[in-house]
């Protein structure tokens, strides 16, 4: 009779550890896959993002209406500046191969950039210029983009948003 028990239960055991490999294949087959990352750093604090859902091409130029979308699209990370920190900005070495710009209130780059890693002036960042009168003011909130560029002259393989905030 106690055979009878540990048989029965060496049998469950084997059935649940084989149902549990196949949900864990199906659940990994469902995943897209991962982005390269983009990294926002300010002083001790850092985020890191992929790219939204839809906005990464796997290599390929993205479609204009999907870079007006992913443009459009609200950032899911958000970090905090003081005024004069600097904000460090790194990429994956496959977004730095293709080149990449950033995209903020005023042109930021002069050019695009193969390197990984980059640092900015906060207050270049929130600047916004008034188109008629040139005056400029420093923003409250500011979205910056990481675009990595494309095959094309106007072409974009991936979209990275986030959102900066002054604390101050």
């Amino acid at each position: 009779m106690t055979a009878a028990l540990f048989s029965r239960g060496k049998g469950r055991r084997a059935v649940t550890a084989a149902c549990a490999v196949s949900l864990g294949l199906v659940a990994l087959s469902a995943c897209d896959k991962p982005t390269p990352l983009a990294t926002v750093t300010v002083g001790s604090n850092t985020v890191t993002a992929e790219a939204s859902n839809g906005c990464y091409g796997d290599g390929k130029d993205l479609s204009s209406k999907k870079f007006k979308d992913c443009l459009s699209a609200k950032p899911e990370k958000t970090i905090k500046v003081t005024s004069g920190d600097k904000v460090r900005l790194g990429v994956d070495p496959e977004i730095a191969k293709s080149s990449w710009g950033l995209i903020a209130n005023n042109p930021v780059m002069a050019e695009a950039s193969k390197e990984t890693y980059r640092s900015f002036d906060s207050d270049t960042l929130f600047a916004k210029q008034n188109p008629q009168t040139g005056q400029t003011t420093l923003e409250k909130k500011v979205t910056i983009t990481v675009a990595e560029l494309g095959k094309s002259s106007q072409g974009v393989k991936g979209i990275w948003r986030f959102t900066l905030e002054r604390d101050s």
